[in-house]
């Protein structure tokens, strides 16, 4: 099973379509439009939320320190597009990003924060080049904080969302039944 994730995950990023959260480059530049960039996006708040649910299940550390480096590496990203750095397979890997992190929570895969932060701030790097690739330099860094601040208030909403359904009884299966409808929505937007 553990061997075909990795075929499958890049079996998505050959054949994904477009990710779909991203306006039209003219009504970038504010901070608004950074804010409601993530928000309108079914692929960023299923990563933004999963990743905050992955944080929750794994706990300690982990439960600040994976969404913080999401958001730090995604800042990143921002800044290399900016700069006119390309990466390539950015609107697959994002699109994968949905089906990985979504696996990720439903198996509950518990990995040490370094590694989980390091497997999160892949995804954030294509995610942040995302919004800066189609930007351009008016308003960036308005717009960056707009995308930071509700990004990391997505995870936010993630982790409260895998704190409180720990709580209940049953809630690891809801919370990998959760992942679950995040990895098939992937595929979803990436073959639909």
């Amino acid at each position: 099973m553990i061997r075909r994730i990795p075929l499958a995950l890049a079996a998505l990023a050959v054949t994904a379509a477009p990710a779909f959260a991203h306006l039209n480059p003219e009504e970038h530049g504010s901070f608004m439009a950074g804010v409601s960039h993530p928000l309108f996006g079914l692929d960023h708040i299923l990563v933004m939320v999963a990743v905050g649910l992955w944080a929750a299940q794994i706990g300690g550390k982990a439960l600040w320190g994976v969404p913080a480096a999401f958001v730090a590496t995604m800042a990143i990203g921002f800044g290399l597009a900016l700069a006119g750095v390309d990466l390539p397979f950015v609107e697959p890997a994002i699109l994968a990003s949905v089906v990985a992190l979504g696996l990720l929570v439903a198996m509950a895969v518990k990995l040490d924060t370094t590694a989980s932060a390091a497997i999160v701030a892949i995804f954030a790097l294509f995610h942040g080049h995302a919004h800066g690739g189609e930007l351009g330099s008016a308003g960036a860094l308005e717009f960056g904080i707009g995308f930071v601040v509700a990004t990391a208030l997505l995870h936010v909403a993630g982790i409260g969302l895998g704190l409180s359904i720990a709580r209940l009884s049953g809630g690891a299966i809801a919370a990998r039944l959760l992942g679950a409808i995040t990895a098939l929505a992937g595929l979803v937007l990436a073959f639909g």
